[in-house]
């Protein structure tokens, strides 16, 4: 029989990814998304269109602030597996909407968790993470054993949800793991987030349909991979006999500015910097400026520097990484411009 993978938030970067993989594994794959007034599930249009794999690919309306629904849900489908990807996602946006961040990131995990506690499922559980849990950062680099210190509304629900598994997996005996992901990106990142924005502003620069871009913090550094090497980091996790938490990482580190120069680099756009802070622009041989910072873009607590240690990963499920920065960044670039032509 083939094994059944419930995904909360499937229509996300990470599902719509994670998804595909598991099909090429040969799962039955279920997906969960909310109710929407517009179409949400564009990422998924790859499984759509394929007659073999629509077959095996199955979604329900769900909602992690709504318990029933979970409930009726697991208990239809009595998943091997269940990846848990829906969130808040948005570290900014957690600052101005911190309690519906704290109803899905967290509660939300609860949820799941009780549903599976108390249908007694013999599933296997993945708990998504994110390396804003480490916030000011009380070790460097990061690893399993690093406290955390979250300083976002987002972080902070996701250090409950990271706990609150623990407790269950103690308590309870649910077989659950917490993959501690950091920043990881890939054409299908959601257009609010700083490496999308970066790539898709660029390329309409580059081919004159837009004339600026605005950044904020552009010191900030961070540990970029991609998604395809991480939503196999989360299936490992769900093969290991025993079940543990892991942080996921590339152990390379960049600033926002020097993904810019990356990316104009392969865009062959030549850019000269000038100004610091606030007024940091970037502007080409022409001396028109290109990219300006805007205060609006700087979050009200900021995490200046994330690295992971994902040594534990390494050996215990012989993961590392495939895609380098450099070719996700092209893979960015080819997608915009396909898209823009």
């Amino acid at each position: 029989m083939k094994k059944k993978a419930l995904i909360f938030g499937v229509t996300g970067q990470d599902g719509s990814y994670l998804a595909k993989f598991l099909l090429k594994k040969k799962y039955r794959v279920y997906g969960v998304k909310r109710r929407n007034s517009s179409v949400t599930t564009s990422r998924l249009d790859e499984i759509y269109l394929d007659p073999q794999e629509k077959s095996n690919f199955n979604m329900y309306y769900g909602d992690l602030a709504d318990y029933s629904s979970i409930h009726e849900i697991i208990k239809k489908i009595k998943p091997h597996e269940i990846y848990n990807l829906a969130a808040q996602s948005h570290v900014a946006i957690s600052f101005e909407i911190p309690n519906y961040t704290y109803d899905i990131n967290s509660l939300g995990t609860i949820r799941i968790l009780e549903a599976i506690k108390n249908l007694k499922i013999k599933c296997k559980y993945y708990q998504a993470g994110s390396s804003e849990m480490y916030g000011d950062v009380l070790k460097t680099p990061q690893d399993e054993e690093t406290p955390f210190n979250p300083v976002s509304p987002y972080a902070v629900s996701k250090v409950s949800a990271h706990w609150s598994t623990i407790c269950y997996r103690n308590a309870y005996n649910v077989f659950a793991c917490n993959g501690i992901l950091f920043n990881h990106e890939s054409p299908l990142r959601g257009e609010n987030f700083v490496t999308k924005k970066i790539v898709r502003a660029l390329v309409r620069i580059k081919k004159g349909k837009q004339k600026k871009l605005y950044l904020g913090n552009l010191d900030a550094k961070r540990d970029w991979g991609h998604a395809k090497d991480y939503v196999r980091a989360q299936w490992l996790m769900l093969q290991k006999k025993n079940p543990s938490d892991y942080v996921i990482s590339t152990g390379k580190q960049y600033s926002v500015k020097e993904f810019v120069d990356k990316v104009c680099n392969q865009l062959k756009m030549k850019i000269f910097w000038s100004g610091k802070g606030l007024a940091t622009k970037a502007c080409l041989k022409n001396k028109k400026i290109i990219i300006s910072c805007d205060k609006r873009y700087f979050r009200p607590h900021d995490v200046n520097s994330l690295i992971g240690n994902s040594t534990k990963a390494r050996k215990e499920l012989k993961w590392k990484p495939k895609i380098s920065l450099n070719m996700m960044i092209k893979e960015m670039i080819d997608f915009e411009i396909k898209n823009l032509n």
